[in-house]
């Protein structure tokens, strides 16, 4: 994938024209029907479960270590490590669900284009 689409996608913009919002908010996960500026359909993409399940290996990945690491060096209880590591876990999900999302989009509108033809 070209760094440019992966920055469109990083910034949730149109994986067409890299200018218009993919999302009807900033804090919404609900995709707008089309393009503000170039007008491409958006209700065409099949992203689906993809950005969730890849954040679960990614993130299970990353945080179960440092958590087994963290629980050998500083011997905290069991609810501490409930609350640190399940907090984070959120934080991080919801932080980066958005711009996952917006670069599964973008590499289906790249390697997929037939999906968006009318």
């Amino acid at each position: 994938m070209d760094s440019s689409m992966l920055k469109a996608g990083w910034e949730c913009k149109c994986p067409k024209c890299h200018i218009g919002d993919l999302y009807k908010s900033r804090f919404d996960l609900t995709l707008k029907d089309e393009c503000a500026h170039c007008g491409l359909d958006f209700t065409k993409n099949d992203s689906a479960d993809g950005p969730a399940v890849f954040l679960i290996f990614v993130l299970g990945f990353l945080i179960v270590p440092i958590a087994l690491l963290a629980d050998h060096l500083l011997t905290w209880p069991l609810w501490l490590h409930g609350l640190v590591w399940g907090v984070l876990t959120l934080i991080l999900i919801v932080a980066s669900l958005r711009p996952i999302k917006g670069c599964v989009i973008a590499l289906q509108y790249k390697h997929r284009p037939r999906d968006w033809e009318e």
